[in-house]
């Protein structure tokens, strides 16, 4: 029989043909996603969860999976990692990040610790022997996304970016209508990313607005599985003097525009941190020849979806988004409409992150038991990654060109 395999992975279509297929994980016929469940059999990850902040949140979705074992956590506040492992029944605890990474039974971490954290905890694992699932951005700096990309190449092993909005129920539905060809040919790309972070921890006060862009700069790439080649930025408005002093950078918005490597496609982002009254939105806006989808202006209210030819009346229609569960092994399906802690900020802003939390450990999980690249890789993510640094560096310039590096297009 032949099948053509999306589900979750909506980003690229292979065609395998095969008496028995060796897994039916992401399957589907004819184009449209059925979610015929995974079976991997007995094979298990064994994995540790670094950071259990936001971390915490994965534990239980880690637990429910058929084919994970959650050997171990990491935090350094001995009562806090306590109080977590203890909630779900951990056997092994750690405060120390390299004694952990000398543990042999563990395959692979999940790191969710803060951003300055990610590169360097990434390249320490990869050199351990340990795959790595890490949270969003890659690095902080263009040498840093190099060198994980170089460690994951020296060592064989599996690195995926754990970016949520590509995973997210949202891209998934606009991903089914683009690879059905319902949304014509795609014309221009747009998202947004504004985000009060006063009240976050204080390091967020550091952080420039375009260094925290994967969310934008993820799904207009992702829908078309392209690389950005090179960036235009703008700084607009200022932040307050002591954000400014923390963060090195004035502007209170830096809007970008990306080139999308051997397509006609140009996509315009923008992002905010400090001192822009408005709701957080984590949005996209996709125009097509045929059908154009607009993110809804506020949270919780339906999606747009504009049908091309009707009368102007009837061009727009209020969309509701289908939940994208039946992708999943049935253990996790719940996890798309489950928070275990919906107090946290990253919830009380992000809205859940739209169901993406078990797809991005399906992925990762299947990724390594298949031995193949998960999504996004290392150079994906590098590139992705690369995009807010170059855009900052454009937006200092003037809005200068600023050619995405080499190694994240290859």
């Amino acid at each position: 029989p032949v099948a053509t395999r999306t589900g979750v992975r909506l980003h690229k279509i292979n065609i395998f043909i095969s008496e028995e297929p060796e897994s039916l994980s992401n399957w589907s016929s004819g184009g449209v996603a059925v979610g015929v469940a995974f079976n991997m059999g007995d094979k298990k990850v064994r994995i540790a969860v670094i950071g259990l902040g936001f971390g915490a949140e994965f534990i239980p979705i880690h637990q429910a999976h058929p084919n994970v074992e959650i050997v171990a956590v990491c935090r350094r506040n001995q009562a806090e990692l306590d109080k977590v492992a203890d909630l779900y029944k951990v056997p092994k605890r750690y405060t120390d990040y390299e004694e952990l990474l000398r543990d042999p039974e563990i395959d692979a971490v999940h790191i969710n610790s803060p951003i300055s954290c990610h590169a360097s905890q990434s390249l320490k694992a990869l050199r351990a022997g340990k795959h790595v699932m890490c949270t969003v951005p890659m690095a902080t700096t263009i040498e840093e996304c190099e060198a994980v990309c170089q460690a994951v190449k020296d060592t064989g092993l599996k690195y995926m970016m754990a970016e949520t909005v590509v995973y997210s129920r949202e891209f998934l539905y606009i991903k089914e209508l683009y690879d059905k060809g319902e949304l014509g040919k795609l014309q221009y790309l747009a998202a947004s990313h504004p985000q009060d972070m006063d009240g976050w921890p204080a390091y967020w006060q550091a952080m420039k607005p375009m260094h925290y862009a994967t969310h934008v700069v993820s799904p207009c790439l992702g829908l078309v599985d392209g690389k950005a080649e090179y960036v235009s930025c703008f700084g607009s408005g200022t932040v307050r003097d002591d954000i400014a002093e923390k963060s090195g950078s004035p502007f209170a918005v830096e809007t970008c525009h990306i080139k999308v490597k051997d397509s006609d496609l140009t996509a315009h982002v923008w992002r905010a941190l400090y001192d822009v009254a408005r709701q957080y939105r984590e949005s996209i806006d996709i125009y097509g020849s045929k059908k154009s989808f607009e993110w809804t202006l506020v949270e919780n209210e339906p999606h747009i979806l504009h049908v091309g030819k009707r009368p102007e009346p009837k061009i727009p229609e209020k969309v509701k988004i289908p939940d994208y569960a039946h992708l999943l092994p049935e253990p996790i399906q719940k996890f798309t409409r489950s928070i275990q802690d919906d107090q946290h900020l990253s919830f009380l802003q992000g809205s859940g992150h739209g169901g993406s939390h078990p797809h991005m450990v399906q992925e990762f999980v299947t990724a390594v038991l298949e031995d193949r690249m998960p999504w996004p890789g290392a150079q994906t993510s590098a590139n992705w990654t690369c995009v807010g640094i170059c855009a900052h560096q454009s937006a200092e310039q003037g809005g200068a060109h600023v050619n995405l590096p080499p190694f994240t297009l290859q």
